[in-house]
């Protein structure tokens, strides 16, 4: 086996040339950056087994090796051991995988309410993260990860893998660009939230250590409603669709808005909320009002065609997972645009994702992520924009909640004049799961 100095020496010594590899190491791949043999391959440490969590953890397999496995499910745990070959060492706590020398990089597909400090973990044990989306629970959260990030240098790619995707890619560079003239107005449809409830308390399955499941949220009775896939209905784990679909839209509007690194200066939000004891609580209706100091205007909307809607004074673009539309699109046949005009990843200082081959959007975000592992360059979707991003969605949440308009000062990242709102900006955490 390679020892871990020599994979270590491999990550430090690719030069930036390296991020114009293939992802798919192939022939045509450049001889300096292909792996020697199969033990040349990253050792991956993947937690969070279920749902996307097994998904981004397949997509990290074709770039290196699954060693170990963590879930606080035992099932769920046994299912991955033998869905990536039977041979990598299962934990119930991440930090026994995380304590492991011989792991190079960490893929993180745990419910919302962990990322932060499983991120924060991870970095601080000298690895590279893949984490999904959203990035964190509170604002508070997001610039914690900022500073360790910044001291640990590490690399870690957030999984709103839409930044890799072309049509969202082209709708940016056409608003960035001037394609629709001057922006004035972003519309954001996400989907509507999940009613549900009464549901009954239980107690927890003997597979799932209900204690580790919950970690810095409040420990209240075992709901199976509460666990897995409906964690996202619960304010306690997530933030419903606002930052479950809000992560990736609203990522992609302030990306063509140019306004990745900063966010709304006012908030002006309505919504209902269900009053149904032991059911979900995230609003069952919301429409969210964004004005930036610029004055775009962004509105976040629950209903309608899911996809984000740009408008300016010469045109209109529409973009989702299925089409990037509008006459600025029908204009590229006989204007088309040209990298001169505007290159989204070099205005950025970004790794381009394009490759040789048909990969999909997924694929190709995770492998600008281990383009960027070897090359040491900032990913597509780095901590800082998407703590910028996913804040909008948590200062909407707040707004509602509160039930009241709230002015922004996004330099500072702090609500003006507002202390009651500005205690929002973190929550308490369980003895025992603070950050690090």
């Amino acid at each position: 086996m390679l020892p871990l100095t020599t994979r270590r020496h491999f990550l430090q010594a690719a030069t930036a040339g390296a991020c114009l590899a293939p992802y798919v190491w192939t022939s045509g791949a450049d001889e300096a950056t292909k792996p020697k043999s199969k033990n040349d391959r990253l050792r991956i440490g993947s937690i969070g087994m279920r749902y996307q969590g097994s998904v981004i953890a397949e997509k990290a397999t074709e770039f290196g090796d699954i060693v170990a496995i963590c879930d606080v499910d035992r099932q769920i745990a046994d299912k991955a051991k033998g869905q990536f070959g039977g041979k990598a060492d299962i934990y119930e706590d991440y930090r026994g995988l995380l304590a492991r020398p011989d792991v190079d990089v960490v893929t993180i597909g745990t419910p919302d309410h962990w990322h932060a400090q499983m991120l924060i973990a991870a970095c601080q044990a000298g690895k590279d993260v893949y984490c999904e989306k959203p990035l964190t629970l509170t604002v508070a959260e997001g610039q914690r990860i900022i500073e360790v990030v910044r001291e640990t240098k590490r690399i870690v790619q957030v999984g709103t893998w839409q930044r890799s995707d072309s049509r969202f890619r082209l709708a940016c560079e056409l608003v960035r660009s001037g394609r629709i003239g001057q922006l004035q107005k972003v519309t954001v449809v996400l989907g509507k939230n999940i009613a549900g409830g009464p549901f009954t308390p239980q107690q927890p399955p003997t597979h799932l250590n209900w204690n580790q499941w919950q970690g810095p949220t409040p420990d209240v009775g075992y709901i199976p409603e509460r666990c897995h896939y409906t964690f996202r209905w619960w304010y306690d784990y997530s933030g419903g669709q606002m930052t479950d679909w809000g992560a990736h839209h609203v990522d992609i509007a302030q990306w063509a808005m140019g306004m990745e690194q900063t966010g709304p200066t006012k908030i002006e939000t309505t919504a209902k909320f269900p009053q149904v004891e032991h059911g979900y609580t995230v609003a069952l209706d919301f429409d969210v009002k964004l004005t930036y100091a610029n004055g775009v205007v962004m509105e976040i909307k629950d209903t309608d065609r899911n996809g984000i809607l740009f408008e300016g004074t010469e045109g209109r673009l529409f973009v989702n997972r299925g089409t990037v539309s509008g006459k600025p699109v029908e204009d590229l046949a006989t204007k088309p645009l040209r990298r001169e005009d505007f290159d989204l990843y070099n205005n950025d200082n970004l790794t381009r994702p394009e490759r040789a081959g048909k990969l999909d959007a997924i694929i190709n975000h995770m492998g600008n992520f281990y383009d960027c592992v070897l090359s040491r360059k900032p990913p597509l979707a780095s901590v800082a924009s998407q703590h910028r991003s996913v804040s909008v969605c948590h200062l909407a949440n707040i707004s509602m909640r509160l039930g009241r308009p709230l002015a922004w000062n996004p330099d500072v990242e702090r609500f003006v004049d507002d202390e009651e709102a500005n205690r929002w900006l973190s929550r308490e955490r369980r003895k025992g799961f603070e950050l690090g």
